[in-house]
């Protein structure tokens, strides 16, 4: 229920706020969050930004990872899409796809060259994110990409004890 408050609220911000995208990137990103994969493709080879964000600052790569949608997600990636671009919280589409159980958007991502230990602005990575979503078989394969486990000593929580 939660994701799908988020995604609104997402997709809420494309049409306002200062900072406006420009006309084929505000498409791209309307595209984008409707799963409207052909029409994603024409607007990049029509000179849409990959790398578009919303009024929010959310890149577009993230909208799609956070919605699944795995088609956009490969669009963006081979139109050269930052595959380790992130919100303005430090979150990333790894990060996003992690915790809301895309694991064929984890594998995905991670051929593409997305750092797993990248962390937000709480201090969490994608393996931290799955492991609280309890996305085992993500867990594994977060591993298996190269994740790194904390130590106790460099959990956050642990060092406010």
């Amino acid at each position: 229920m939660l994701r799908i408050l988020v995604l609104i609220l997402l997709a809420g911000l494309w049409w306002s706020g200062p900072g406006r995208a420009e006309e084929p990137d505000r498409q791209l990103l309307a595209a984008a969050g409707a799963g409207r994969v052909q029409a994603v493709r024409d607007l990049l080879a029509g000179g849409a930004t990959p790398d578009a964000r919303n009024a929010a600052g959310v890149p577009v790569l993230v909208l799609a990872a956070a919605a699944g949608n795995r088609d956009t997600v490969r669009a963006l990636l081979l139109a050269g899409a930052d595959v380790n671009a992130t919100d303005k919280a430090g979150s990333t589409a790894l990060m996003l796809a992690s915790a809301y159980g895309h694991e064929d958007l984890v594998a995905l991502l991670l051929r593409a060259g997305a750092d797993p230990n990248l962390k937000d602005a709480a201090g969490r990575s994608a393996l931290a994110r799955a492991t609280l979503a309890g996305e085992t078989a993500i867990v594994e394969r977060l591993k298996a990409g190269g994740a790194v486990e904390e130590s106790a000593e460099e959990k956050p929580e642990e060092k406010k004890k």
